[in-house]
């Protein structure tokens, strides 16, 4: 592979603009500066969630979403390119199907926690909720985002069901919401 880049610090950056693809420059706040750096935080929190997995589906699954979204934060750098596709859409809907199958149906409301790796999968959930978002307002305006909004809304439905799989999987309980525990259950 060829050196793809030979200098990291350029200085072109420090008075708050940088650059597209195409070579347009823009201000660092501008809303697509910010959906990709939005992507990056999402891949960097799916990175631990990964790292403190064993190897397996969920593993596997999460590697290839790691791809999909480096893709996705690529194209976002170019105006106007198509962001994913139906097959991105399907590859994680096929793999939330795959585990979805193995686990009992919920019962209750799960809060985030029981093992580390499980919380690490709700936090790059709720990250994931938050790039959801901030792509919404971007497909407004931005036509080629319809398969990138729907992969982000599928991506969170997957690590919330890889969380459960997960704890199954560990024999860790999952942490339920209990009325009990709650102030208002006084009321």
């Amino acid at each position: 592979m060829a050196n793809r880049l030979s200098k990291i610090v350029t200085r072109g950056g420090d008075k708050g603009e940088t650059s597209l693809g195409d070579g347009t420059r823009v201000a660092k706040d501008d809303p697509r500066i910010a959906l990709i750096g939005d992507i990056d935080e999402l891949n960097s929190v799916i990175g631990v969630a990964i790292a403190h997995l064993g190897e397996g589906e969920v593993q596997g699954a999460l590697v290839a979403a790691q791809h999909d979204l480096f893709d996705l934060g690529g194209a976002l750098c170019f105006p106007g390119a198509p962001l994913l596709s139906e097959a991105h859409v399907n590859r994680i809907d096929e793999a939330a199907a795959s585990l979805n199958e193995t686990l009992p149906p919920l019962e209750e409301f799960i809060l985030p926690g029981g093992a580390p790796a499980i919380a690490f999968l709700h936090v790059a959930r709720t990250v994931c909720r938050r790039v959801e978002r901030a792509m919404a307002g971007f497909a407004r305006e931005e036509e080629t985002a319809a398969f990138a909004l729907q992969y982000l809304n599928r991506l969170s439905d997957f690590l919330f069901i890889a969380s459960r799989f997960e704890a199954k999987r560990m024999g860790v309980a999952e942490t339920l919401w209990r009325k009990e525990h709650s102030i208002s259950s006084t009321d």
